[in-house]
C-alpha cells in the first residue's frame, strides 16, 4: 500500500512539472529535483515516514505549477497537504520578501517540515557547487549559500546527519554564521 502511494505521488508530481526545467546548462528535467529531494531523505537522512516523503515529491507542485493544496488534499490528504503547504512560498510575494518569510518561518515549521526543507536546500546547494545556472554570477550563487544558511539555522535539532551535510558544504563556502560557536552565538 505505501510503495502505491509514493508511486502514485512521484507520478501525480512528474505530471505536474512536466514542461519544467532545471536552470542547469543540461537543463535537467525538473522532476529530478523533487525525486532528488526524498532520495536525500530515504537515504541519507534515514527517514521512512510515507507521509515526508510524499511531501518531498510534492513540495514544489504548488509553489511552482498550476496544482492547488485542495488537490494534494484530494490525492494525498491533509496531512501531506499541511506538510506541502508549510514549505511552499506565495508566489504572488514579491522575492524578496519570500526570502525573508523562509527564515522568519523555519524555525516555527513543524518537524516534518522541517527535514523536507532541509533536504531541499542540501539538493539545492549539492546543484550549486557543480553548476552555476544560467544567467547567475558567482556573486548571486554565494548569496543563495548565505541566505540558505539563515533557513537551516531556524531548522537545526531536526536531523543531525543532513544538517552536517549541509555544514560541509558552508565549510567549503567559508560560511560562518551557518553553524552555533560555543556560546551559542553565530
Amino acid at each position: 500500500m505505501v510503495m502505491e502511494v509514493l508511486i502514485k505521488c512521484a507520478n501525480f508530481a512528474a505530471i505536474k512539472h512536466k514542461d519544467q526545467r532545471r536552470k542547469d546548462t543540461d537543463k535537467t528535467p525538473y522532476i529530478n529535483h523533487p525525486i532528488g529531494v526524498a532520495y536525500i531523505l530515504t537515504e541519507e537522512g534515514g527517514i521512512a515516514d510515507p507521509e515526508v516523503i510524499q511531501a518531498a515529491l510534492l513540495h514544489d507542485t504548488v509553489e511552482d505549477t498550476e496544482c492547488t493544496l485542495d488537490e494534494i488534499k484530494e490525492h494525498f490528504g491533509d496531512h501531506v497537504a499541511g506538510i506541502v503547504d508549510e514549505v511552499s512560498d506565495d508566489k504572488t510575494l514579491p522575492k524578496m520578501e519570500r526570502k525573508r518569510l523562509q527564515i522568519e518561518h523555519a524555525s516555527s515549521c513543524s518537524p516534518q517540515a522541517k527535514l523536507v526543507k532541509l533536504a531541499d536546500k542540501l539538493y539545492n546547494l549539492r546543484d550549486l557547487n557543480c553548476c552555476t545556472p544560467e544567467g547567475w554570477s558567482e556573486e548571486r550563487v554565494t548569496e543563495y549559500f548565505e541566505w540558505a544558511a539563515k533557513v537551516v539555522k531556524g531548522l537545526r535539532g531536526t536531523n543531525k546527519t543532513l544538517e552536517n551535510e549541509l555544514d560541509k558544504l558552508f565549510r567549503k563556502r567559508n560560511i560562518r554564521f551557518a553553524e552555533e560557536d560555543e556560546n551559542g552565538v553565530c
